[in-house]
């Protein structure tokens, strides 16, 4: 199976591009890296997830934030340019959202959603039979991360500071 017919970012594609829903997309495509590569954080699965990160950090007004995530992505799609997690997608089309993106944050413009275009139309074809649920909308979508059970989160962090001492 070709990497991007993957369910996981077939999912990535449709949380990015129709739900602007960029929560989510690191979500699932943080899932799919940690079965591929997870201890390589220079794998391009991390340039998609880090581009999803700073689009999410930019639409919650989050400019520093955002600028690092986008300029992290940046560097990750440069460094892995021939590479199958970027066939079937206009790469030139992406960098230059990517630097545009980074462009107006650092003009602290307002959030710019963009769309990852396709050119393959077998990945096409998978993308639009994906069976999602509805899109989120407002705060819903906007402050995601507040809205999910951080328990075993803070209870990693609390165990991994004790180790430290």
């Amino acid at each position: 199976m070709h990497p991007l017919f993957h369910p996981l970012f077939l999912q990535y594609l449709v949380y990015f591009n129709d739900h602007t829903d960029y929560f989510e997309c690191h979500e699932v495509l943080e899932e799919y890296w940690k079965d591929v590569a997870p201890l390589d954080k220079t794998h391009p699965l991390t340039a998609w997830i880090l581009l999803a990160t700073g689009m999410y950090h930019w639409r919650r007004g989050n400019y520093s934030g955002a600028s690092r995530s986008l300029l992290k992505a940046q560097k990750r799609f440069s460094m892995t340019l021939d590479n199958s997690f970027y066939e079937g997608l206009h790469m030139n089309e992406l960098h230059s959202n990517l630097k545009h993106s980074i462009e107006m944050i650092e003009q602290s413009a307002p959030f710019q959603s963009f769309k990852i275009s396709l050119n393959s139309d077998t990945l096409l074809a998978k993308v639009k039979n994906q069976v999602m649920p509805p899109p989120l909308i407002g705060d819903e979508l906007i402050h995601k991360h507040m809205q999910r059970d951080r328990s075993e989160i803070l209870k990693a962090r609390e165990q991994k500071r004790r180790n430290r001492h």
